[in-house]
């Protein structure tokens, strides 16, 4: 097995990983379903797998099913709302990546729901939590974000306040609206990873959301979530290839999905190829073992893929009480043209349960 230290996060990629990349980028919308290079997760029968493929275990439902009640539990008074029953799941290995675990459809709808909106509405305006518009923007927060109110969610902010930056001579302010429609990439969770010197702070870092680590916790026990990055695309954007070397142990990586479809890149332990995997949303891949270290990144959003239970996020829609305005109006089908993707990691075992 491959290990975290020597291994440099600055290096760069295999050129046959690279070639993968640029491919894949390119391909037309149209060749997409009929690529027979994409596996596409939700689309493999358990019983005539491809022989790339084999199950290595089925997850109990079970135990999964309490943690989702605990977790939507959490998030509403009433407590009445409840997840639908998950089947024992197939977690899928792959014979070219060795310790990649993918798990099609982990997290029921209730479930994906009730997360993006924690980690956008509560998470996101947490002034701890640092995001890319925090190394040229003076990031200021909607009213009644602080020690002693509860979080406002950027949603239900002005639309037309902006954001002032560091050097006016360099950057343009940016309203709100355009923050949530283009220009915030990721969100920090837990350990704030500095991505200009590509290192972690020695200072202590803020609490990792005990809910979500709760949650996580109950699919992929292994590990410990200390650090997340929550990455937000639009169709044409991309997530370049790299490896996580940067923390301090070896425990694998949990990544999760929501909204459109993505296109997975992950490279073989050869370093002579790359699987391409289409995530759709509630999907979930976990790199351990070799593939901990694998080349990885997704070079392409499909747009117009977001489940349609999902598209009007986050406004309530149809399910809104008529009674009842809806403070995220202005914001319905956001999540139809995006596609969010949270990766954990657990930085030291210090802390290891």
């Amino acid at each position: 097995m491959a290990q975290i230290k020597g291994l440099d996060a600055h290096d760069r990629p295999p050129e046959a990983v690279r070639l993968c990349f640029k491919k894949y980028s390119r391909l037309p919308l149209s060749e997409i379903d009929n690529d027979p290079g994409i596996l596409d997760l939700q689309g493999v029968d358990p019983d005539n797998l491809p022989p790339s493929l084999t199950i290595s275990q089925y997850m109990s439902s079970q135990e999964l099913r309490l943690a989702f009640d605990d977790f939507i539990r959490g998030g509403h008074a009433s407590g009445q709302d409840q997840a639908p029953l998950a089947e024992n799941m197939p977690v899928y290995t792959h014979n070219a990546v060795s310790g990649l675990l993918m798990i099609p459809s982990i997290f029921p709808p209730t479930v994906q729901s009730e997360l993006v909106s924690r980690l956008l509405h509560r998470d996101l305006p947490n002034p701890e939590h640092k995001t890319n518009l925090h190394l040229h923007y003076d990031v200021t927060y909607p009213e009644g974000t602080d020690s002693t109110a509860t979080t406002k969610s950027f949603f239900a902010d002005d639309p037309t306040r902006t954001l002032q930056p560091k050097d006016p001579q360099v950057h343009l302010p940016l309203s709100i609206q355009n923050v949530l429609e283009k220009k915030l990439r990721w969100v920090t969770l837990g350990s704030q990873y500095n991505w200009t010197d590509e290192v972690y702070p020695t200072e202590a870092p803020p609490p990792f959301p005990q809910d979500v680590a709760n949650l996580l916790k109950a699919a992929f026990p292994e590990t410990e979530a200390q650090a997340a990055i929550l990455n937000l695309h639009s169709a044409g954007d991309t997530l370049s290839m790299h490896r996580d070397v940067s923390e301090d142990c070896d425990v694998g990586l949990i990544s999760v999905s929501f909204g459109c479809d993505g296109l997975f890149l992950v490279s073989h332990d050869d370093g002579n190829g790359a699987e391409i995997i289409r995530l759709r949303s509630g999907d979930a891949v976990y790199m351990n073992g070799t593939s901990r270290f694998a080349w990885h990144g997704v070079p392409k959003i499909l747009p117009s893929t977001c489940p349609n239970w999902l598209a009007d996020w986050p406004s309530a829609g149809g399910d809104a009480p008529s009674v009842l305005i809806d403070p995220y109006e202005m914001w319905k089908g956001w999540m139809s043209s995006k596609r969010i993707n949270l990766n954990v990691r657990q930085m030291t075992t210090s802390h290891a349960s």
